[in-house]
């Protein structure tokens, strides 16, 4: 199964020098039943696409902790055995929870497919997407606009040789 696992720049560093994504249990998107019923498609790669943009406002969210962090979303794209990764059946109506599902247990780097990053030209707006993320959740329209200004922007795609490279843009 295909996980999609919310990070940061400093995680994902933390996450290159440990060599596996965790502690456990992890918090991850995937293409889960849920998912296939709110977006009304078969197709797996618009599923797939649809699951890597809730892991992207989960890392959103992550960076709205933390204001000394680089203003990039981190998504790492990971393969799991099916089962490893479960929907939490107490949040499976909630549509905040789209998608989310659990990892029981630390997720080796080595099967990470691909990792998505924010360029920079999204800088700015990922920057006052995460400002805005508390006002919007309490139903600011204004807020809101401005954390959907941060999905405008694609994420880039990575293969995992190229992390070190990435972990670069955190410490500069």
């Amino acid at each position: 199964m295909r996980v999609y696992v919310p990070l940061t720049l400093p995680g994902l560093a933390e996450a290159h020098r440990t060599g596996e994504l965790g502690p456990a249990p992890l918090t991850a998107y995937a293409v889960t039943p849920a998912l296939r019923e709110w977006y009304l498609s078969d197709d797996i790669e618009e599923l797939e696409y649809a699951a890597l943009n809730r892991a992207a406002l989960a890392s959103l969210r992550l960076l709205a902790t933390r204001p000394e962090t680089a203003r990039r979303r981190v998504v790492i794209a990971a393969d799991v055995p099916d089962g490893e990764a479960m929907p939490d059946p107490d949040r499976g109506l909630d549509p905040g929870a789209l998608g989310e599902v659990r990892i029981a247990t630390p997720v080796r780097m080595t099967k990470a497919a691909a990792v998505h990053v924010d360029g920079d030209d999204a800088e700015p707006d990922v920057s006052a997407a995460a400002a805005a993320l508390g006002a919007a959740d309490q139903g600011d329209d204004d807020a809101q606009f401005t954390v959907d200004g941060a999905e405008d922007h694609e994420l880039l795609w990575y293969a995992t040789q190229e992390i070190p490279n990435l972990i670069a843009l955190g410490e500069s």
